[in-house]
């Protein structure tokens, strides 16, 4: 029993004597500017974690510093290189939060949209991260719409757009699959009036035309293919829906444009059929 308590005692006289070093230990504050030089020489090696690391110790050891403001932007930036769009976003935001008026703000603003839009992930999965580019993809173009962010931000807009009528398309077609017909007829209805710019416009009215037919609601199937006939004639989904359209009709006729219509005609014609 000695022997184990004189053990006890040891272990305890170690730890005591351990807390006591680490709380001597005093911490040493290097130069901002070697601080500073030596994230950007990991960035430029494409070090992304050092680099991250690096520039979040220049605001914690030199938080009042120009460097300071500087380095949040960069960690952001870092951490955005290494795909660890949580920290990424975390520094955006306090860079835009702290500093408005900073010169680099519209570059904070992109980046933090492309923190978002590089999380978009395929049709099959949650769309969160896709509607939250597309705000801020879109809240980039409001703020800063001459800028060389504004350009691109643009062009991704119309992708992330096309992704989202994509993500609903994939929901109608499964209902439809399963003979939901409303259910699906309610998906397509939502592309073409709410992503009526994107490509998967022509086959919603498809689908629209044969889930309509499918439960017999032949006048608004007829009417669904007289809007793709006079927006896109030439198209195979038109063509498919000719075939469907008079075999399904007594009198084998679906409307079809004799002349190309004004521009706007298409969300003219949909708004009056539906």
């Amino acid at each position: 029993m000695r022997l184990g308590s004189n053990i006890f005692v040891v272990i305890c006289i170690m730890i005591m004597s351990g807390c006591q070093t680490n709380q001597s230990t005093e911490y040493v504050e290097r130069p901002v500017n070697a601080l500073y030089n030596k994230a950007m020489d990991n960035l430029q090696l494409k070090k992304w974690s050092e680099a991250a690391e690096l520039f979040d110790e220049v605001e914690r050891q030199h938080p009042y510093s120009t460097w300071a403001t500087k380095a949040q932007l960069m960690a952001g930036y870092s951490h955005y290189q290494a795909n660890r769009y949580t920290d990424a976003l975390i520094s955006f935001n306090r860079f835009i939060q702290l500093h408005p008026g900073n010169k680099d703000i519209a570059y904070a603003y992109y980046l933090r949209a492309l923190s978002y839009y590089e999380q978009i992930s395929d049709v099959s999965r949650d769309q969160g991260p896709t509607q939250m580019a597309f705000k801020m993809l879109k809240e980039v173009v409001n703020r800063f719409p001459t800028s060389k962010y504004a350009r691109d931000a643009r062009l991704k807009m119309d992708l992330t757009r096309d992704h989202l009528a994509g993500k609903e398309m994939a929901v109608g077609r499964y209902y439809q699959k399963k003979g939901q017909f409303l259910a699906a007829i309610n998906r397509f209805k939502l592309v073409v009036k709410r992503y009526e710019t994107t490509t998967h416009v022509p086959e919603a009215l498809h689908r629209l035309a044969e889930s309509y037919s499918a439960i017999n609601m032949e006048e608004e199937a007829n009417k669904v293919a007289s809007v793709l006939g006079f927006n896109y004639p030439g198209s195979n989904w038109y063509m498919d829906t000719y075939k469907l359209i008079t075999e399904a009709n007594t009198n084998n006729k679906v409307l079809v444009p004799e002349k190309k219509q004004k521009r706007g005609f298409f969300s003219r014609a949909w708004n009056s059929i539906f």
